[in-house]
């Protein structure tokens, strides 16, 4: 990990690369895929101007890879002139039913590994595979997914620590991953779980795009970031439109770049950094060119960043 001072060029912001899937062109699990699809779908994001990437499991899941395949992807990333700035699992819970107990052995992989690729936090969350209604909705998140079993929260409390001491073993951190209908699915929420789980190493992910896009009653953006901001040392970062007819009670929600949509994220990253944020980002979308959109998103954030760190009235954060 680096320990120059941060700055907007060299602040860890990654490419998400969920939208390339899990799957191979030839229809091979990408884990199973020769390096070259791998090499050719990493070249598009360098393409775009956008030097790191989180590959998220949902894309290559590195825990499942062996340690030659490992060292093939270091190649594949040193190839293309491209580095990671965070490794997340997603859908991947440690208190799921039935693949919990791998799910948290992969999760301590992710630990292992990560330090060798300068990857200062793994992010874990407790969101699971969507269910078949989810599957056929325009946008999963329209259809009720997984909600968490209260029965299970001091398991996960349990688990995240367990992660939290190897993390801190490491010396790199652990970040939870907000998501409706979980032990961290709202503001309130997410603060009471990690005061429970009372571990210097575990923080918060304040992907608070997977709240406003829900078609529901939420907190108001501002207040819900108020409440997390301070404990959060990674960001998911994307936006949506949010509309709502009080005539109808309809909803109405949709994926935007980040300056376009509900979030005031120029707002919202300035006042991270008056509460010290320090973590990396990684930029998400859903529709459309996604990858060409979290590039935009990629630029739009350090232009956010530059502003903010050459305004003196801002606390500068100390370093990467």
């Amino acid at each position: 990990m680096s320990t120059l001072p941060l700055t907007a060029e060299n602040w860890p912001i990654g490419a998400n690369m969920l939208s390339f899937g899990n799957t191979a062109p030839d229809g091979r699990p990408m884990q199973e895929a020769p390096s070259t699809v791998w090499a050719s779908q990493l070249r598009q994001v360098k393409q775009l101007g956008v030097d790191q990437v989180d590959p998220t499991d949902a894309w290559l899941p590195l825990a499942k890879l062996s340690d030659d395949r490992i060292e093939e992807f270091r190649s594949v990333l040193d190839g293309e002139g491209l580095t990671l700035s965070s490794i997340s699992m997603t859908r991947s819970s440690v208190v799921d039913r039935v693949n919990g107990d791998e799910n948290l052995r992969d999760a301590h992989r992710f630990i292992d590994v990560a330090p060798s690729f300068g990857v200062s936090v793994v992010n874990v969350g407790f969101m699971q595979q969507l269910t078949p209604a989810q599957q056929d909705a325009l946008w999963f998140w329209l259809a009720d997914g997984h909600h968490d079993d209260p029965a299970l929260r001091d398991d996960a409390i349990a688990r995240v620590r367990e992660l939290g001491d190897h993390a801190q073993q490491a010396g790199i951190e652990v970040s939870l991953e907000m998501y409706e209908d979980t032990y961290v699915g709202t503001a309130d929420d997410a603060v009471s779980f990690l005061a429970d789980v009372a571990h210097d190493a575990v923080g918060l992910n304040p992907d608070l795009g997977n709240i406003v896009r829900l078609h529901r009653d939420i907190e108001p953006w501002e207040g819900m970031f108020e409440k997390v901001l301070p404990h959060s040392n990674f960001w998911h970062i994307k936006n949506y439109s949010r509309d709502f007819d009080p005539a109808t009670g309809a909803y109405a929600t949709a994926p935007t770049p980040l300056k376009y949509g509900y979030i005031n994220y120029r707002k919202v990253i300035r006042r991270a950094l008056e509460l010290g944020y320090t973590g990396p980002f990684c930029c998400e979308h859903y529709g459309s060119d996604s990858l060409g959109v979290i590039a935009e998103n990629v630029h739009y954030i350090r232009q956010v960043l530059a502003s903010a760190l050459a305004d003196e009235t801002l606390v500068r954060p100390a370093s990467a």
